[in-house]
């Protein structure tokens, strides 16, 4: 794998960690070239198959690290398939290919999500948004495959890009512990009525959300909102959220899936105003704890929530995010209801059965047949 998680590395255990231990124990061994993490690493290997190989370079450096450490690992221990995270610059990508055409092992590119669509959130993400097409009409040839995690969204886009419908395999990354993320027998108190979770960068649509709970309030009703993440929009949000009198908490990191598990069971509704998404994960973890969501058409989100029965789909402005945000709230029958279909409809992304249909997908490219260890 040329991936992009580099936290494990450094002994985070975030939904890579997680996501291995089922994974891992379809394959003999997997290989994982990540990027440099943010201090020295301290993880060499997880559940006793996955390898870990972080860079001892930046970002300039890594076509070059992934080249060179890839042919020794594939002269080494013989993979027969090489996976790529590809987005950014691209540089998995670019030596996926490179040692697939030198060693004769096939790859699969993985495209989880394309910045800026379907809307892009700024100057950079049309930029990103160009580069993944080009990136896409020259991979077409040279891939085994295009794996994308919903099937509403990235199989029109990358077929309008030119690749062939038939390399386009949909294999979902959204795993999810049932067991963790689930509706407590007896209800909690409810402590928030709005819950955002996810790094606060520009596409997550942190401005729009605090104007819409400031439109909320001014039709009103009140809300108590908590927002968990880290990111470079932090601050700006905060201040956002001070000068509109928000009822708001920040907070940076959730310890574990339990606590966060609990605080989406004590929030009246997750939203989710994104420009552009693979899943997202969080919103498909608070449904499965029956808690329904307010979103945008990204990701899975269009298929999860289209009809209206387990939340409201809206769309890319403040007015109709404030909307869906009051229905929901508007009525507790309601929202309870919708949280019941909310939890249906996660069950489907239960943990080791879609990282079983992944581990299958895998196999049946390379033609061969799956064993669980």
């Amino acid at each position: 794998m040329l991936s992009g998680d580099r936290q494990v590395s450094i002994g985070e255990q975030g939904p890579f960690y997680a996501m291995q231990r089922e994974f891992s124990r379809w394959f003999e061994r997997i290989d994982v070239l990540c990027p440099k993490p943010p201090k020295p690493p301290t993880v060499a290997t997880i559940w006793e198959r996955v390898h870990f190989h972080p860079a001892p370079c930046g970002r300039a450096g890594m076509l070059r690290y992934l080249t060179q450490r890839g042919a020794e690992l594939l002269n080494e221990h013989h993979h027969e398939l090489i996976v790529s995270h590809d987005y950014g610059w691209f540089y998995n990508g670019l030596a996926a290919a490179r040692l697939s055409r030198e060693h004769g092992v096939p790859y699969l590119s993985e495209i989880h999500h394309v910045p800026g669509f379907p809307v892009a959130a700024d100057f950079k993400e049309r930029v990103d948004r160009a580069v993944a097409e080009l990136y896409v009409k020259w991979a077409s040839d040279r891939a085994l495959g295009f794996r994308v995690v919903n099937s509403a969204e990235m199989p029109p886009l990358l077929e309008r890009w030119g690749a062939p419908r038939d390399k386009v395999i949909v294999l979902p990354s959204l795993y999810i512990d049932l067991e963790v993320f689930a509706p407590a027998s007896t209800p909690p108190p409810v402590e928030y009525d709005v819950l955002f979770v996810g790094r606060m960068v520009n596409n997550k649509g942190l401005d729009r959300i605090v104007d819409a709970l400031a439109e909320v309030d001014r039709r009103g009703t009140k809300t108590r909102s908590l927002f968990v993440g880290k990111g470079p929009l932090r601050a700006a949000a905060m201040r956002r959220a001070q000068r509109r009198a928000l009822d708001a908490t920040f907070v940076e990191w959730v310890q574990g899936a339990s606590d966060l598990a609990e605080l989406y069971r004590r929030s009246r509704v997750v939203v989710c105003a994104s420009t552009c998404e693979g899943g997202p994960r969080f919103t498909v973890e608070a449904m499965a704890c029956g808690t329904p969501v307010v979103s945008t058409p990204v990701g899975m989100m269009t298929e999860l929530l289209e009809d209206g029965a387990a939340g409201r789909l809206v769309g890319f402005d403040v007015e109709t995010l404030a909307a869906g945000l009051a229905d929901v709230l508007g009525d507790e029958t309601e929202r309870r209801a919708l949280g019941r279909e909310a939890r249906r409809r996660a069950e489907r992304f239960e943990y080791s059965r879609i990282l079983r249909g992944y581990a299958e997908g895998l196999h049946r490219l390379i033609g061969a047949e799956p064993v669980r260890r």
